[in-house]
């Protein structure tokens, strides 16, 4: 697997040998079945893509190896990112809002991963799923809390703050609201600013599993679907 900080970026291209901004690359992957976004090469990108490709493979995502695969061989983003290359203007605030969302709200980890986790699979998203499952392996998550998860039971959670986590992004994904007793309870148990975040990582990976399925994004090359549940 590459590594995605020392990746070739590639030579900087100047502005008059740029594709037009909604062109294809010649060498791109556009001919593949389904593909709606082909994959950017890096030494393609316009100077505001490329700080938005730099902010993807840098920041807090770098801390260490990855255990997910978010570019492929010749460096181009996979997943929701390389998406976001297309419109820097609104790719850059939303990778840095996930990575917010990821690294600096008050929820641990294992309790960040349940939410994106219960999302991806609600949403039935398979690269987010596939991301996840191993960022929350990583975090502690058991093999039977993410089965549990991906086939939409209730995982058996001994903490109390896990257990109002999964409760409410639950129902936020089946729902798309929150009841008077499930939202009380996140209240008093979480806080009110916690709540606040929990609401915001299941909007935000609800969008990007939107963006995905709109985008026909599969998943790295050799990677098996993941199994829903009937109820996931």
């Amino acid at each position: 697997m590459i590594d995605p900080v020392n990746a070739d970026l590639g030579d900087p291209v100047t502005d008059d040998a740029l594709p037009p901004r909604d062109a294809e690359p010649a060498d791109s992957d556009s001919g593949r079945e389904g593909v709606r976004l082909p994959l950017l090469r890096p030494g393609l990108l316009s100077e505001e893509q490329r700080e938005v490709y730099e902010a993807v493979t840098g920041g807090p995502r770098r801390d260490g190896p990855s255990p997910i695969r978010y570019m492929d061989d010749e460096g181009r983003l996979l997943g929701p990112f390389n998406a976001m290359l297309y419109s820097p203007a609104v790719g850059m605030p939303l990778q840095e809002l996930g990575a917010a969302l990821r690294f600096r709200t008050a929820f641990t980890k294992r309790e960040c991963e349940i939410a994106i986790l219960v999302v991806a699979a609600g949403h039935r998203a398979p690269y987010e799923w596939y991301a996840h499952e191993r960022i929350g392996r990583r975090a502690g998550l058991t093999e039977d809390e993410l089965d549990a998860l991906r086939t939409g039971v209730a995982p058996m959670l001994a903490d109390v703050r896990e257990r109002v986590v999964y409760e409410a992004a639950r129902q936020m994904v089946v729902d798309g609201d929150l009841s008077d007793p499930v939202y009380a309870e996140a209240v008093a148990t979480l806080g009110r600013a916690a709540v606040v975040e929990l609401v915001a990582i299941v909007g935000y990976y609800s969008a990007l599993a939107l963006q995905m399925r709109v985008f026909r994004v599969g998943l790295p090359e050799g990677e098996p679907e993941p199994r829903w549940g009937q109820d996931a």
